[in-house]
């Protein structure tokens, strides 16, 4: 196993750095975990005759492994950060492409466990790797451009399905194949063609849950509850109430996809000249207003177009996300950064574990409602993004830290 420092990196071929590594694991994880979600509504409705409890309890079952998340901290005692990422880079892989084979509840439930535990696993990872490999004054752009590549990849594999779908009648099991086998494929290559990099601060590896961290942990938990909401209950609206197929679904997937690849790399540039707070008091505000229009959709009885034109409005607010990873990164100790996404990733979780099942229920009654509580949570987040300060740095995480010191002077 060939073991390089990342200060010795630039010497290596183009191909075989970090940041290379980085966007080709970007590119590799949403074609497998986007093609899976593009189909899942139209799958498990089709082919299991799921409602929106059967949906919710999927989604918890799917997010366990999320929760779970603090394990890296136990696994990276006995394995590099960046074998375990792949490692589990390739279970998603595997287990996506392996999804059609179980269409009864129990089957769906079980390949999903898998497919989330490599889901999981790696965004841990790949979060951690990505603080610790690329510098501060580099990272809002970078992140950017990052999170362009990964929709790069993805619009190939969606541009796939809707030209070829209705035409060529493919199967749930040939797309799933295809998209989960390209995953693990590339997991495959990237363990045998890269050195192990080594950062210059190495990483705790205990469990590690400070103070001074509270309002990254805070707006964390606000993000996982809210984000739960939107990605268990929109698509599924989609399908239910406006009778969207496989590759109608798919088109609105495309076109999310061509604004973020446009916007990502800008989305990247705002953070880095207006700051985080503002950044992500922009992404908040905007999402209360969106779950607020979503509730209108019952209420009122909007069309389709609303509904469409929402769907792609929320996924160009959550591309401001990344100002939450640059906040953290520059108030964080270099060597908690991979412990410390571990318990992020798992306080991320915490609601996910119970709310998906439990507003399936409450979406049998009222799906506005369900709407309406994201709103809400939207609105809790704008508050806790207020205390974060202009410019944050170790000592003066929140707008809560001065006043404290002069108290206490």
């Amino acid at each position: 196993m060939q073991i390089v420092k990342l200060e010795h990196a630039r010497t290596l071929p183009f191909w075989r750095r970090p940041f290379t590594l980085l966007f080709l694991m970007a590119m590799a994880m949403p074609v497998a975990f986007a093609t899976w979600s593009a189909l899942l509504n139209n799958f498990v409705i089709e082919v299991a005759g799921f409602d929106g409890a059967d949906i919710g309890l999927l989604h918890t079952v799917r997010e366990i492994p999320g929760f779970l998340a603090i394990g890296v901290i136990a696994l990276i005692m006995f394995i590099r950060e960046q074998v375990l990422g792949l490692v589990a880079l390739l279970l998603l892989g595997v287990s996506t492409a392996v999804t059609a084979w179980f269409p009864q509840m129990g089957g769906i439930l079980t390949i999903t466990m898998l497919s989330s535990i490599g889901f999981h696993y790696f965004e841990t990872v790949n979060q951690s790797l990505q603080l610790q490999w690329i510098s501060k004054d580099r990272a809002p752009q970078m992140l950017g451009w990052i999170m362009a590549a990964g929709s790069g990849a993805t619009l190939v594999a969606y541009l796939a399905i809707v030209m070829t779908w209705q035409t060529f009648g493919l199967s749930y099991n040939f797309v799933y194949l295809v998209s989960g086998g390209f995953c693990a494929v590339v997991a495959l290559f990237a363990l045998l063609a890269y050195p192990q990099f080594e950062a210059p601060h190495p990483q705790l590896k205990t469990f590690v849950l400070r103070k001074r961290y509270w309002l990254y942990y805070a707006l964390q938990f606000m993000a996982g509850a809210r984000r739960q909401i939107f990605v268990v209950f929109a698509g599924f609206m989609m399908v239910e109430r406006f009778g969207f197929d496989v590759h109608q679904v798919t088109s609105l997937f495309l076109i999310t996809l061509v604004l973020n690849m446009l916007i990502a790399p800008l989305l990247g540039r705002i953070v880095a000249v207006f700051g985080e707070q503002r950044a992500l008091l922009f992404e908040y505000i905007g999402l209360m207003l969106v779950f607020m229009a979503y509730g209108g959709i019952y209420v009122f009885g909007w069309g389709v177009v609303v509904a469409a034109t929402l769907y792609v409005l929320d996924h160009i607010f959550f591309g401001l996300a990344l100002a939450l990873k640059t906040y953290f990164q520059k108030i964080a100790d270099p060597q908690d950064i991979a412990p410390t996404a571990a318990v992020a990733f798992t306080i991320n979780h915490i609601a996910a574990v119970f709310l998906p099942v439990l507003l399936g229920l409450l979406w049998l009654i009222s799906p506005g409602l369900v709407f309406g509580l994201a709103a809400g949570m939207a609105g809790v987040s704008v508050c806790l993004a207020l205390l974060i300060p202009r410019h944050p740095v170790p000592g003066h995480e929140t707008r809560l830290s001065r006043m404290v010191v002069a108290v206490g002077a």
